[in-house]
């Protein structure tokens, strides 16, 4: 069965609308927990236009179920990461003028960074996932890198318009999910999923970790964060 990492950036992009100290994403992650989240994540970005260093810093010290990071590949953030030892690390692509992650770590192309990252990381004593797109040649990579586990960007998924489009995007993870599977990586899968579409997601064969943020903070808005958890976990089930 499919487990649940609850995202919390979204509640400190409400929290630095205003520069004040809430909403707190610590709370929030007392919340998700109680509603039932297998992982809480979090994206430390370069820009820190979400989580700050010291919301990782608390997190890592109150967060009771798995703490994953998202991060960038460069070397100031790996230094973070290695200094805060969270359970996992997720290495992702970053663009300072993009509204949120557009696709998935392009692993082949920048194979000399992501093997110091992964290299400090594991030496660490850190577990390693790569946010790829459902691409043979990525999940090659990742493989050769030492990463523990892969984690699909299901982007392309979640944005189709047509049934049809739809049927397609879920076919080509389908079938990256069992390249995953077979290469011995953990499966996680992750990016633009909701109440609407997760399902299917859900269901691919062995599906570990769905990484799932805007969707139920939103929710949470109306229902509280802990009911939006619930609800999640309840379908991803």
């Amino acid at each position: 069965m499919a487990t649940l990492g609850v995202n919390i950036d979204h509640v400190a992009t409400v929290r630095q609308a205003r520069r004040t100290v809430e909403p707190d994403p610590v709370w929030a992650a007392a919340l998700a927990e109680l509603g039932g989240a297998d992982a809480i994540t979090v994206h430390l970005r370069e820009d820190r236009r979400h989580i700050q260093d010291r919301d990782l810093e608390v997190l890592r010290a109150t967060v009771q179920v798995k703490l994953n990071l998202e991060c960038a590949i460069t070397p100031a953030m790996i230094d973070i990461a290695c200094r805060v030892k969270p359970c996992q690390v997720t290495l992702v692509p970053e663009k300072r003028e993009e509204i949120t992650t557009e696709g998935g770590l392009d692993v082949v192309a920048h194979r000399t960074a992501c093997d110091e990252a992964v290299r400090r990381l594991r030496d660490a004593g850190i577990a390693v996932s790569m946010f790829i797109d459902p691409v043979p040649a990525q999940i090659d990579a990742s493989v050769d890198l030492g990463a523990v586990a892969a984690e699909l960007h299901t982007g392309c998924y979640a944005n189709a318009t047509t049934d049809a489009d739809r049927h397609e995007e879920l076919v080509r993870l389908t079938r990256a999910a069992a390249m995953v599977r077979q290469a011995g990586l953990e499966l996680n899968a992750g990016h633009g999923l909701t109440y609407r579409n997760v399902v299917p997601v859900a269901r691919i064969d062995r599906m570990g970790e769905l990484n799932i943020g805007h969707s139920i903070v939103a929710r949470a808005v109306f229902v509280g964060l802990a009911q939006a958890v619930r609800e999640m976990k309840a379908l991803i089930a």
